[in-house]
């Protein structure tokens, strides 16, 4: 696979052993990816292309798994979670993972639409008063006076697939997106409560029509507060409870204490006019460091690879933990993770700016689902699904070969800085032997 060229010179990389006694923890047993169905030869491939990104100085580190018929056949640990201090990565590094919270959210949704709380089809004013009578923009891009009446309420099902009609400041145009930005309603790590949040989100009309299209927005920040008035529980504490605690996720949480903050990695950007990269968030200065006022459920967690990879195999299992602790039931998790999308509310093609993210795919309940690997340009299954974070994390679960897989990263850009999420997806598809 042709290696791109590095932006600059970095003199440090570390190797896998590097990383200290975690790397040894949890690995894969001898002969595991064999008896899982893969070549550990071109498992091999993987290992290479992720050092080739740290050596290149594209990243600054990396954590990799993989797990196949419930086996873990594969970890990397390479390179380092604070360049500057020369500080390893490690397997237990906490990574922001920022969007990847949203599957997380859309779980806590789907357990309360179990237990008989929430309708997919409920409007959501009964709970959220705050989006009442919304107002729709005549012109996305046009004046903010401009409006019209919804036609519809807006539904849990609009704020599960992202056909709300909200957006995110930087999804929008216009007036637009100059009234969110000025808000302060920008999901992760918010300085302003979820009450005070969602009063002036319902100030700020809708950019689309409830159920019209997909626009990817500030809709799963609003299912974190949904899940906290309905439970009646803060919804950090229902996520820790009815999540995190039995699926084992002890290091996924909104913020990182002081303990565990030797472990936070810092978080980079690749600078738009020297192509080089430069720090954009220290665990020593982070607003990570204390609990935030408003915990987003777009995108204000952070986790390690293994706590993710434990969410992620919760899913392939049909909503059962590693322990048998049910979750979610088998047919939610079906839903969750089919197309949710008429074909008029599908994205353009273009979406975030890349050509193939939705061609051939679809968007469930709160994840993307393949639906034909051959639009998409991938080696993945039909019904593989899964979503990312900003800072380059990215996970899939893929039932047909029963298989997952997670990458752990931070550089901002949502991916975009560097291909390693399609690198990393092709270069696991690759190995399987059977």
């Amino acid at each position: 696979m042709q290696r791109f060229t590095a932006l600059f010179a970095v003199g440090l990389f570390a190797l896998a052993a590097s990383c200290g006694g975690d790397c040894s923890q949890g690995a894969p047993a001898p002969g595991a990816a064999a008896k899982a169905g893969f070549s550990s030869e071109r498992l091999a491939r993987l290992t290479d292309d992720m050092q080739e990104y740290v050596k290149g100085g594209l990243i600054s580190g990396v954590v990799t798994l993989v797990h196949r018929r419930g086996r873990l056949v594969h970890s990397d640990v390479l390179g380092w979670q604070d360049v500057e201090q020369q500080r390893p990565m490690q397997r237990d590094t906490i990574f922001r993972i920022y969007s990847m919270t949203k599957p997380i959210t859309s779980v806590a949704v789907l357990m309360l639409h179990e237990e008989g709380k929430l309708r997919l089809t409920d409007a959501v004013d009964e709970w959220l008063p705050e989006l009442e009578n919304p107002r729709v923009l005549r012109d996305p891009a046009g004046p903010l006076a401009d409006t019209a009446p919804a036609k519809t309420p807006i539904t849990v099902r609009d704020l599960l697939t992202h056909t709300s009609g909200l957006a995110y400041s930087f999804t929008a145009e216009g007036p637009l997106k100059k009234a969110l930005e000025e808000s302060g309603v920008r999901g992760a790590n918010e300085k302003i409560g979820s009450d005070e949040a969602m009063k002036m989100l319902g100030e700020i009309p809708l950019a689309y029509e409830p159920g019209t299209r997909w626009h990817y927005s500030l809709s799963t920040d609003v299912l974190g507060v949904l899940v906290a008035r309905v439970s009646g529980m803060p919804f950090a504490e229902f996520l820790r409870q009815r999540i995190f605690a039995p699926l084992g996720m002890e290091d996924t949480a909104f913020w990182v204490p002081a303990a565990k903050l030797p472990r936070f990695a810092v978080n980079y950007a690749l600078d738009p006019k020297s192509g080089k990269r430069v720090i954009v968030d220290h665990p020593d200065q982070s607003t990570y460091a204390e609990p935030p006022a408003f915990a987003s459920g777009g995108g204000g967690l952070v986790s390690t690879a293994d706590d993710y990879l434990r969410f992620a195999r919760m899913i392939l299992a049909g909503g059962v933990a590693a322990d048998g602790t049910r979750l979610l039931s088998r047919k939610t998790v079906e839903l969750m993770t089919r197309n949710a999308l008429f074909p008029e509310e599908r994205p353009a093609r273009n979406a975030f700016g890349e050509r193939f993210f939705f061609a051939g795919r679809g968007f469930g309940l709160g994840v993307a689902v393949v639906e034909d690997p051959g639009l998409n340009a991938s080696l993945g299954s039909v019904g593989q699904n899964g979503w990312g974070g900003a800072a380059g994390t990215w996970y899939f679960v893929d039932p047909q070969e029963e298989l997952t897989a997670v990458l752990m990263i931070q550089l901002m850009q949502r991916g975009n800085a560097v291909p390693i999420r399609e690198d990393f997806e092709a270069l696991v598809y690759q190995a399987i032997a059977d």
